[in-house]
Order: structure tokens, then C-alpha cells, then sequence
């Protein structure tokens, strides 16, 4: 069915306007085609008033075009002006413009006048309107002579301006001479005519510098009035003498400064009269004087100011009516009020209308014979009154047309030809203006054709109107169909609209409008078609729009904005706030979806607004944020944030969903971050893994998914107190069964028997799977063979056993998963070996080097590797001590075990023992075990040098004699050639005095030593010897006299080591002063290194070196900390060998533990029996010292009270009194302390087991000797201290 063009279908609504404007510009525009025969158009010319800038060149507007192209033409105050004979005019190339060039010479006032252009063709001839052109101007002001003003406080006051007449007129300011604004109010404002008006003065309106300045636009100019003076006085200023010269009349005005009714300083009286030209801004103004300041109203009678329209200006004493129109006209009244009164003033409006268009005439394009007309209507106040011109000729005297006929204000065309082609001009004009419009008649015979581009392509959104174009041309006018697809009907008028300009409307486009729309034109010459193509795209929406918040100052605020869009579109998201722009803060953040304000104030609430905008539409969401202050009470609760809720799956697609949820509240500490967690409830049921986590501020995650898993969600928040409780499970979603995306990990292939292969792999688990029927393909072959690969099909086991293969074979192995749904990818290729045997032959020429006394190189050859028959994992070295050169050891023999990774064929054995026999073998190792021992190898190690001597006590000491007895060396590595005694004396400032050197034969355990000086103290330094060098040396100090007993200086003595694999326990026996702070010092025997020193925690007289070397020999010795600088006697130990058996740590035993609470609890009862006593009026030493105020250095025993003496903060190392005393076995006690372990052994030594175990008895009290004199006696053992209150 054809569409015909029917302009009188309008079934547009309101909501259309726009499309109705689109449609108008599209009929206006449609054109005669350039290359066609056609009369003049003007196309562009100058403002009917024209006012130029004198100082630069005049350009007097006028473009056309047509065909042939026109020529121009122009008139001056209405005669023919010749710009050939002003050599200052020239028109522009191709155009009728003017150019009147008045910068090099000449005077702009000279071309004052009309202008006319006239554009002509062989068609007709179009003319512009008439252009008036004036220079602008700028005048100065007349000089005047300005007298200061002196008004009373209170005194209304109007400041002239008067600028001179300007053209255009000029914009009107008041500033001072620093160029800054007078500040204005409802007390002092301007008016429209320019002058100052002040209701009422102030004494602070005093000054000498209100000056009215004119600006000029269109020169760019400002002029000046003189200087303004003003000065408000009080007639309480005045004295007596002032006043009396001055009578009332030389003040400005006479009013009283007392508070009085409004009165209008403009405009006068009580009614005036205003004339506005419609579409003007009317602009009414009352301006009052009053005390105090009135305040102006407006209304208007019978009638109300209309909304939209109405401004106010000046502080309300202007009234303003943008585009104006005949319903305005009326009486406006302004009312003035203040405390004292009300005043009114009516002002009469008339608006009246220079004409204006009501259909201006068209362009008519006619075939031969056809008819058409001219309608040329317009409006105006008063009445227009409408002419028509012919090419620029009045029509009366215009060549007749036998063809055309004028009514009126219609020009009535028939049964026109090609003569009949011209410009007709219609003017309508009352005293107010005119307008003139061009319109041609041209007459052409021309088959259709189509002006749109062929195959345009348009997109429009759903559910919209779409319009199709097809602007077309042809004489006679060309009918318009429309078709859909290539083989499509004509559509059909019930839903589709053609509009006159061709364009074809879909008044609400669906997806199923998307397609090829065909536009075909014809008239009697001929006929044209076009295509067009239209997509329907699918609408933006925001489906999570911002919501209303009240959030408190400080805290942090999001809004959401979640857009939904055509796949084919790419959306933009901006933010507004209050309709601008966001602030440039950073504390403002955008992101795809969320608007985050960080640290809210209050200026930051306002009307947030999402715009999302696409190439075809826009929609836009508001929500207002409202800031208040942070409620001060009740404190807020900082807690873990409330679990967040409404999880929802969306875009669920095979491997991948996106989960959304709403936050919880925070609690007061800012969410940070969201972990979310699923439930694989096919195959692991109610136990949940960590499936991602997203940030803080975030409320959706697009989540990876495995197939074959029936997935369940939950969202877990974490803010800086910790992590919400687990939210509600999302719904379930099942995934689709897939292959699998991996294979078995861990795949090994390792022999469990000689004969066989067992492969083994990490199978997959259900969530891995990816579908049901999980099967494994197991395949083998030989590396170094030709065979092809073996598989098998395995379910629910994770290995797999080969049996009769060749022993130790490497075979290639793989492991491919498989389910119902296919295989998983190609699997990576391991190699493995079938089962180990132990190896066959036992490594050969076997050598030994002995390096030194504790240390020997065993070398070998090693094993062919085919004899291993399996994985090499070293060789390992057996080695006993047969037998001492010496003597036979009696223990039974322990074989010691060394283990050399890999393939070395060489290995040092240390820690062995000086001076003895030693065996040992060598054996190959594999996965299997041990391989057969290679013969017996026999090697002997050299001397070493001596331990120190177990012991040496001085007895029997006389006044010039001293016995020396010793017990020999406890290692003496070797055999023993001497003994080296070295002596020498100390004074009484501890100045060592010559050192004696003495040596005694080997056999001899006992010496006395003669004619040494009477009541002396002497040093000895004793050690013993091999062929190897000197042992470590055991000293010993003792004093010639038998008077009387000394305190003993501090001593170390009896330095034993329990050696294990890698430490050592220590203890040693300690006389001297309490509270000293012992150190260990060691080092490898025999070694150049410095000494290694390691603290002892307090006062104890036992310490546990750790972290030493197997099979390693080592010096030892204990010194304290401070200024007596005193040490032991070395001491030399040996670590076990390497990979001895592992003892059990003492510190780990139940007996041990139990041992010390028994030990804690009886120092406990001690502490509480002596804070009793004390109590009850017991004295310890140190309060008897401060009592008594006796010598510091020497307390004696109280035997009264069981208490005992105290040493004194004197050196260490001070020598005996003279006349002191030893104990009566002539030996050289030491101090005992509560700390030493010792204290608590059955002997004197206490001593330790290899693993560090004390393998002393805890015993009663320990006897002591009595003090005599002014010894101070030993320290008792808490049994003993416990017994002397018993």
C-alpha cells in the first residue's frame, strides 16, 4: 500500500515536540539542488542596524547563491551606488560584500547611511533588507564644576551621573579612584539612568571620591565624571560659631535626620506611564527614600507577574519581564514600606509589536501547468501593513504575468511556464520596524531524485521514535513511498507516519523494526529509489540507582550506580554534584560502579546525580546526601562488621557468575575488604574454601567457576576489629559437566619389589573432576626400548602395580584423567625405575691418611653402576677403636658410622682418640640398604697432648713449706714423659713476683716444695706432658703460714665436660665472693682461632654448650665477669662421632622436671621460714654491717643466730690477712653458692652423662668445716639452712 504524504495526520502529542521542531528545520531546508536552474537566494547579509567601530574598515554583508551564479548590485539612501568611483570600496570576489576601507584614509562618518544589495541571474533578482549603518560613539563629558555635598545623618541623597549620549549607549558604573566598586544595598543602589540614589546617608558614606564612569563597548572605551565629595555630618558636631554661620538652606535638602515615611526619589508622583516592544526585556524601577530604609514590593493589578518571566533586580527596585509579549500590558505598582508607613506608585504598561512572522512565504518550485501560491502573513502592534515586490519592483509597476494574481497578502499562481520563474519580496511594516523576505517562484521540469546517502545506517534505541530520511527533489513534486526488506509490501499508514519532507517515522521502534527500509520516489518524468538501514539498540538503564543518605561529618558515604546497556554501546558514567561538576578532591573517587566521599563535611551534602550517556541516549539517577554532626553520645561501639545479606547470582554462564550483595552495617570501623567462600554440596558438603576476595568498597565480584559443581556462595566482611560472621548461602548454582582441566599431580613410578613398578599420583578430587566417571589412563613403556606405550583404565585408586619388570629399568610414565565428557589435555611425561636391589660388590683400595691425632682421610674406589642395581645414596664408612696402645679396652666395642652422600670417594673421620687402634670398612648404599663391606683397613693415630690434672690440693703447709699432691691427667692421650710446676709469689697489692719453673718426673703424684718465704701467698700452674707438647694446666693458690685463716680469693677449679654428638654440659666448682657472673670460652683443640666466649645465665656453676661438630676435640675454660679476672684451668673434651644414636634431652624427662619443683618448693619454705624470722627480730648480716659500721672487708660467723658473714665490696683477688689460718685439712676451700649444682651431689664433683643428664644425689646437708677468726665461712645449702631452724 502507498504512503501518501497527508500533513493533516498529526497525531503527535506534547512529549513530541522536539520531533516536531526536528521535522520543521528538515521542511524548511529543503532546497533546489545547485546544479539545477534556479533564481537568486540571499544567504547572509549584515544587521539591519549596523553601528561599526569608526577606527577600523567597514564590511556591509551580502551573500547569495543561485544558478547561473548571481551578480551584485547596491544602493546608498536609495539611489544606485557606484563603488567603481570610490577607489575606498571594493567588493569581494564572488560575492556582493563591501569592503569600504577607512583605516588608511577617509572618515567612517562619510559612509553614514541606507545600504541595499540587490543578487540578480537571469531567474530573477533577490534584495536584503535595508542596512543602516552608523559609527559608533563615545563622547567625553562636558566639564562641570562639582561642589562638595554636606548632608545631616539621615538625609536622602541622589548622586547625578548624566554621561553623555553615546551610540550604542554606554554601560554605567560607580567606583572610587582605586578603581574598586562602590559597594550598593536596599539603602544605596543605581538606578537605570545611571545616578547613585541613597535612601538614607551614613557617616561612613563620607568621602570625596564617587565617580560615574561610562564604558563604550564598541570602542573599547571608558570616560570619567569629575569627583563626587561627600560628608555626612551631626548637628551635635557643630559648635556654636558653625552653626550660627551657616543657615539651613546651605545644607543639601532640609529634611530632618529623624526617622520618617517612604518617599519615591524616582520615578515621581504617584503614576507614570511605560511602552515595551514585544519580545523586549521590560524593565520598571522604583527607587524610595525613607528612615529607615523602605523596602520595595511589586505586584500587578487585576492579573499575577508571571513565573517563569519575572526577575528581580537591584535588590527588588527593578522589575524585570524577559520576552514580553501584548498579554503584559497592564498596571504594575511598586509599593514602598518601612516602620512608618507605605507608599505606592502605578505604572501603566503598553507593549506594542514591531511586525513579526506568521507564515512567511517559502520557496515554490512548480512544473509547467501547475499551480501554486505565495502566503505571506505577519502581525504587529499597531496592524502591519504588506507589500509585495517582483525582482526588487514594486509589483504595480512590475511587468505584468498573466500567470499570477495578488490578494492581499497571497500571491495566487496558474498554469505557470518557464516565464513565469522570478523573486518576489513581501514587506511588512508599521512604525515600529519591517520585515522583508525573499521567496522564488521557479518553474522546472526534472525527474525525482534522492538527496539522502544511499545506505545510511541508523541506530536508535528501543521503544523510541526512529525517522528515516529521504530528502528528495523533482518537478512536478514526487510521491514518497516507503518498503521493508528487498522484497518486502509497502508499509502501511496504521503504524508507520511519512512526513512531507519524505521522512519516514516509526513512532515506537522494536526490535523486530531492525532491517533495510527501501524510499522510492515518483512523478510523471521518472521515478528514484534509496536504501536506508536501521538497528534497534537496546535502552541504558540504571538498575541500582543512588539512594537518599544522612551520613555524620567524618565518615565515609558511596552511591552506587549500576548500568544496563546494549552490548553494541559503550556507556560513559559521570558524576555530578548540584548539576556541575565534582569537586577536585581526591577524597572524591570514582570507580566502574560507586561514587566513594571519603571523610564527609559539610559541604559536601548537595544533590549527587549518575549520568550515563551512549551515543544514542542518556538516562541520569539523583540522590541527596544530608551531613550531620556525629552524635557525641552514646560512645560509638567498635565492633566486627554485621554480616552482609541479599546475595544474588546473575550473568551465570558455564564457568563464570557474577555475585552481588549488600554490605552490613560497619560497625564503626570501615569494611576493608569482603571474603567471599563456596560450598561444593555435590561433592563435599557443609565444608567451604576460599573462593576470592575483593576490596572494601566493592558489593559484586565476578567469579571464576569449575564444571560439575553445585555452587553455593557466602561473603564474609573484614574490617580493622576483625571479620563478620559468615552471610547467609547464596541460592545454588549447578555448573555444566566439562573434561577435565587438569590431570593427576605427584605422578612417580619407584619399585616397591626388584621385579616391579609402582606408579602413584595425587588423584583429582570431585571438585577437579569437572564431571562424573572419573577414570585414570595409565601407560608405561621402557625409556631405552623400542616398545610401544602400555595403558590401562583405573577408577577410584591413585596407583597402580607393573609386575615382572627387569630390576632397576627406567620407564616413561604418564597419567591423563578422564570423565564422561572426554579426556583432559595431553599429560606431561615422567620417568621412574622399576624396583632396587642391593648393590653386589663392595667398594675397593681402600686407603687411609692420618691427618693428626683426632682426625684421618679414608679414600676408596668406587663401585661399577650397573653392580648398585638401583639409586646411589653414597658410601658409608664403619670405624671402632680396637685398643689403646697402651692398654686393652675393656668396654665392648661400638662401632661408629659415617655417611658421604652421592659419589664422593673420599671422607675425613674426626674426633678420634690420640694414641689408639682403629678399624674400619667401607660399604656402597642404595635405596635397598647396604652393599657387602670392603676388607678391614687398620690405622693408628699419634700422641695428643694431656687433659689438665684431675686434681691438686696443697697440704701441709708450714711457714716456709708447701706439699703439692695431683692426681694424673683423665686423657692422657698418650704417655705421660713429666709434669711442669711453675710458682711464683703474690704480694700484698697482688703484684706476681719471679716465676719459678720445676719440673717433676711422670711417675710422681705427690711434691714439697722448701725454703719458701714465710706468710706468703703463692701461685702454682701445674700440666702435664707428652711427646706431643704440653697439656691444658690446673692452678691453685696457698700461703705459707699457720697463724690464721684469710678469706680464700676467688677460685675456679675441677672443670669437668659430658660431651654428646653436637653439645657439651659443663660444671665446675667455684670459691669465692657470691652474685659473680660466670663466662665459657672454647675453641677446636689444636686451633689457632680466638676463643669463642659464651655468658652464663647468672651465678650458676653449670652451662650447656650447643650447636658443636661431630667427632671433634675441644678446649674449655670458665672465667668471671668483672674486675677479679680470675679463670680455670683448661679442660679438653670430644663431641661423639657423626650419626650416633640420638639420647634423650634430660630437660625433657619427667624425673628431671618433677626433681626441680621439689627443689623450687624447698628454696620456697626456705624464703618463707627466713621472712618469719625476720619478722620476729632476726638480723641478716648486711643490716648487722650497717648497724655495727664495722671494717667492710672481714665479718665473722654469728653463731648465735646461724647467720653468716658477708663478703665486702673489696677486689677479688686480695691476698689473706696476715696470721690467717687454712682448715684443719690443710686444703683450700672454695665459697660454695646456691646456684652450683654441685652443692646437691654426694662427693665434692658433681658429674654429668654424656646426653647432659646430672647423675648426682640430692643429699642432706653438706658438712662443712668451722671458721676460725675472721673468716668468712661458706654459704649453707638450703638443707643446711633448713636444719639450723629446725
Amino acid at each position: 500500500m502507498q504512503l501518501k504524504i497527508m500533513p493533516k495526520k498529526k497525531r503527535l502529542s506534547a512529549g513530541r515536540v522536539p520531533l516536531i521542531l526536528f521535522l520543521c528545520q528538515m521542511i524548511s531546508a529543503l532546497e533546489v539542488p545547485l546544479d539545477l536552474v534556479q533564481p537568486p537566494t540571499i544567504t547572509q547579509q549584515s544587521p539591519k542596524d549596523y553601528i561599526i567601530d569608526p577606527r577600523e574598515n567597514i564590511v556591509i554583508q551580502c551573500e547569495a547563491k543561485g544558478k547561473p551564479p548571481p551578480s551584485f548590485s547596491w544602493t546608498r539612501n536609495g539611489t544606485h551606488f557606484d563603488i567603481d568611483k570610490d577607489p575606498l570600496v571594493t567588493m569581494k570576489p564572488g560575492s556582493g560584500t563591501l569592503i569600504i576601507n577607512i583605516m588608511s584614509e577617509g572618515k567612517a562618518e562619510t559612509y553614514e547611511g541606507v545600504y541595499q544589495c540587490t543578487a540578480r541571474n537571469e531567474r530573477g533578482a533577490a534584495i536584503s533588507n535595508n542596512i543602516v549603518i552608523r559609527p559608533s560613539r563615545s563622547p567625553l563629558w562636558t566639564k562641570e564644576k562639582l561642589e562638595p555635598m554636606i548632608l545631616r545623618n539621615g538625609q536622602p541623597l541622589v548622586l547625578p551621573c548624566r554621561p553623555p549620549i553615546g551610540l550604542p549607549p554606554p554601560i554605567i558604573f560607580w567606583m572610587d579612584n582605586s578603581f574598586q566598586r562602590l559597594p550598593q544595598s536596599e539603602r544605596v543602589s543605581q538606578g537605570l539612568n545611571g545616578d547613585l540614589y541613597f535612601s538614607n546617608v551614613l557617616p561612613e558614606d563620607t568621602r570625596e571620591d564617587y565617580i560615574c564612569y561610562a564604558r563604550f563597548n564598541h570602542t573599547q572605551t571608558i570616560q570619567q565624571k569629575q569627583p563626587i565629595s561627600v560628608k555626612v555630618i551631626s548637628v551635635d558636631e557643630l559648635n556654636d560659631t558653625i552653626a550660627a554661620n551657616l543657615s539651613d538652606t546651605e545644607f543639601y535638602g532640609a529634611k530632618s535626620s529623624r526617622e520618617r515615611p517612604p518617599t519615591f526619589l524616582t520615578p515621581e508622583g504617584n503614576a507614570s506611564n511605560k511602552e515595551e516592544l514585544r519580545g523586549n526585556v521590560l524593565s520598571l524601577e522604583c527607587i524610595a527614600e525613607g528612615l529607615p530604609t523602605p523596602i520595595i514590593y511589586w505586584i500587578k493589578e487585576d492579573g499575577i507577574l508571571p513565573i517563569n518571566r519575572t526577575f528581580y533586580r537591584n535588590f527588588k527596585k527593578t522589575l524585570q519581564i524577559i520576552h514580553v509579549s501584548e498579554a503584559d500590558s497592564g498596571n504594575y505598582q511598586c509599593i514602598a514600606k518601612n516602620a512608618l508607613g507605605a507608599i505606592h506608585h502605578t505604572i501603566s504598561v503598553t507593549v506594542k509589536a514591531a511586525p513579526y512572522w506568521i507564515m512567511a512565504p517559502q520557496n515554490l518550485v512548480l512544473s509547467p501547468g501547475e499551480d501554486g501560491t505565495l502566503i505571506c502573513r505577519a502581525n504587529g502592534n499597531p496592524k502591519p501593513r504588506i507589500s509585495w515586490l517582483t525582482n526588487g519592483v514594486p509589483v504595480e509597476i512590475a511587468p505584468d504575468d498573466p500567470s499570477r494574481k495578488i490578494d492581499g497578502d497571497t500571491i495566487i499562481f496558474s498554469n505557470v511556464q518557464e516565464r513565469s520563474s522570478a523573486v518576489y519580496q513581501c514587506n511588512a511594516s508599521n512604525e515600529y520596524g519591517y520585515l522583508l523576505a525573499n521567496a522564488f517562484v521557479n518553474v522546472l521540469a526534472e525527474p525525482p531524485r534522492i538527496l539522502t546517502s544511499a545506505n545510511t545506517l541508523y541506530q536508535v534505541i528501543a521503544n523510541r521514535p526512529a525517522l528515516l530520511d529521504c530528502a528528495f527533489f523533482g518537478s512536478p513534486l514526487p510521491t514518497i513511498e516507503w518498503f521493508k526488506g528487498a522484497k518486502g509490501s509497502a508499509l502501511h499508514e496504521d503504524i508507520y507516519v511519512l512526513h512531507e519532507n519524505g521522512t519516514l517515522e516509526i513512532p515506537v521502534a522494536q526490535k523486530d523494526s531492525t532491517g533495510t527500509y527501501t524510499c522510492v520516489a515518483r512523478n510523471k518524468l521518472g521515478m528514484a529509489k534509496n536504501d536506508v538501514h536501521l538497528e534497534i539498540k537496546d535502552p541504558t538503564r540504571i538498575i541500582k540507582q543512588p539512594e537518599y543518605a544522612i551520613v555524620q561529618r567524618g565518615s565515609t558515604v558511596s552511591f552506587e550506580c549500576k548500568v544496563k546497556h546494549d552490548q553494541t554501546l559503550v556507556p560513559t558514567v559521570m558524576w555530578l554534584k548540584d548539576n556541575g561538576e565534582l569537586p577536585s578532591d581526591e577524597r572524591f573517587t570514582v570507580d566502574k560502579e560507586q561514587l566513594v566521599v571519603a571523610d564527609v563535611s559539610d559541604d559536601d551534602g548537595g544533590t549527587y546525580t549518575c549520568v550515563a550517556n551512549t551515543t544514542l541516549d542518556s538516562v541520569s539517577a539523583s540522590a541527596v546526601l544530608s551531613v550531620v554532626a556525629p552524635t557525641p553520645t552514646p560512645a560509638p561501639i567498635y565492633d566486627v562488621p554485621n554480616p552482609p545479606f541479599d546475595l544474588e547470582l546473575t550473568n551465570q554462564l558455564d564457568k563464570s557468575v557474577q555475585l552481588s550483595w549488600t554490605p552490613g552495617n560497619d560497625n564503626n570501623s570501615p569494611i576493608t575488604k569482603f571474603i567471599i567462600e563456596y560450598e561444593d554440596t555435590m561433592h563435599q558438603a557443609g565444608l567451604w574454601h576460599y573462593q576470592a576476595e575483593v576490596s572494601g568498597t566493592q558489593t559484586t565480584a565476578q567469579l571464576k567457576l569449575s564444571p560439575y559443581v553445585n555452587y553455593s556462595f557466602r561473603v564474609m566482611a573484614v574490617n580493622g576489629i576483625g571479620r563478620s560472621l559468615p552471610s547467609q548461602a547464596s541460592e545454588q548454582y549447578l555448573t555444566k559437566a566439562a573434561e577435565p582441566d587438569t590431570n593427576p599431580t605427584a605422578v612417580e613410578g619407584l619399585g616397591s619389589e626388584p621385579d616391579n613398578l609402582v606408579i602413584t599420583w595425587k588423584p583429582l578430587n570431585g571438585f577437579e573432576s569437572n564431571g562424573p566417571g572419573l577414570q585414570y589412563k595409565v601407560s608405561w613403556r621402557q625409556k631405552d626400548g623400542d616398545d610401544e606405550w602400555t595403558s590401562v583404565f583405573v577408577a577410584n585408586v591413585s596407583k597402580y602395580i607393573v609386575s615382572g619388570t627387569p630390576t632397576f629399568v627406567p620407564y616413561l610414565i604418564k597419567v591423563q584423567a578422564l570423565n564422561d565428557a572426554g579426556f583432559a589435555p595431553e599429560p606431561a611425561v615422567v620417568m621412574g625405575h622399576s624396583g632396587e636391589d642391593l648393590p653386589m660388590v663392595a667398594p675397593g683400595n681402600v686407603r687411609v691418611n692420618v691427618v693428626n691425632s683426632t682426625l684421618a682421610e679414608v679414600h676408596w674406589d668406587p663401585v661399577p653402576l650397573k653392580s648398585i642395581r638401583g639409586h646411589l645414596q653414597g658410601y658409608r664408612i664403619y670405624y671402632w677403636k680396637a685398643q689403646n696402645s697402651s692398654k686393652r679396652n675393656r668396654r665392648h666395642i661400638e662401632k661408629k658410622i659415617l655417611t658421604f652422600q652421592g659419589s664422593k670417594t673420599h671422607g675425613m673421620l674426626p674426633g678420634l682418640e690420640p694414641f689408639s687402634h682403629y678399624t674400619l670398612n667401607v660399604r656402597v648404599v642404595n635405596g635397598k640398604g647396604e652393599g657387602p663391606a670392603s676388607p678391614d683397613k687398620v690405622f693408628n693415630t699419634p700422641e695428643g697432648v694431656p687433659s689438665a690434672p684431675s686434681s691438686l690440693k696443697i697440704v701441709n703447709p708450714t711457714l716456709d713449706s708447701l706439699t703439692l699432691e695431683w692426681d694424673p691427667p683423665s686423657h692422657p692421650n698418650g704417655i705421660l714423659t713429666e709434669y711442669t710446676l711453675k710458682y711464683q709469689p703474690i704480694n700484698s697489692t697482688h703484684e706476681l713476683g719471679p716465676l719459678v719453673d720445676l719440673k717433676i718426673p711422670a711417675n710422681k703424684t705427690r711434691w714439697t716444695l722448701k725454703n719458701l718465704n714465710v706468710s706468703t701467698r703463692y701461685k702454682f700452674y701445674f700440666y702435664a706432658q707428652t711427646s706431643a707438647g704440653s697439656g691444658s694446666q690446673i692452678t691453685e693458690e696457698a700461703v705459707t703460714t699457720v697463724d690464721e685463716v684469710q678469706a680464700v680469693n676467688p677460685r675456679i677449679s675441677n672443670l669437668t665436660a659430658a660431651a654428646a654428638e653436637t653439645y657439651a654440659n659443663l660444671s665446675w666448682e667455684y670459691e669465692g665472693p657470691e652474685h659473680v657472673n660466670f663466662y665459657v670460652e672454647y675453641g677446636v683443640a689444636g686451633s689457632k682461632e680466638e676463643w669463642k666466649k659464651e655468658i652464663v645465665n647468672g651465678s650458676r656453676s653449670f652451662f650447656g654448650l650447643k650447636g658443636l661438630m661431630p667427632g671433634t676435640a675441644y678446649k674449655v675454660r670458665v672465667g668471671a665477669e668483672g674486675d677479679s679476672g680470675f679463670v680455670s684451668s683448661e679442660d679438653v673434651f670430644e663431641t661423639g662421632p657423626a650419626m650416633a644414636s640420638r639420647q634423650v634431652d634430660i630437660a625433657t624427662q619427667g624425673w628431671f622436671i618433677g626433681l626441680m619443683c621439689a627443689v623450687a618448693l624447698l628454696i620456697l619454705i626456705l624464703l618463707i621460714v627466713c621472712f618469719i624470722r625476720r619478722n620476729k627480730g632476726g638480723k641478716y648480716p648486711v643490716k648487722e654491717k650497717e648497724d655495727a659500721h664495722a671494717d667492710p672487708e672481714i665479718q665473722p660467723m654469728k653463731e648465735d643466730d646461724g647467720t653468716f658473714g658477708e663478703y665486702s665490696d673489696a677486689e677479688d683477688h686480695k691476698p689473706l690477712k696476715k696470721g690467717s689460718r687454712t682448715p684443719s685439712d690443710r686444703t683450700v676451700k672454695k665459697e660454695d653458692s646456691d646456684d652450683s649444682l654441685v652443692d646437691y651431689g654426694e662427693g665434692v664433683n658433681g658429674q654429668f652423662n654424656e646426653d647432659g643428664s646430672f647423675i648426682g644425689q640430692y643429699s642432706g646437708k653438706k658438712e662443712k668445716e668451722p671458721a676460725e677468726g675472721n673468716e668468712s665461712s661458706e654459704a649453707p645449702s638450703p638443707v643446711n639452712a633448713m636444719n639450723s631452724f629446725v
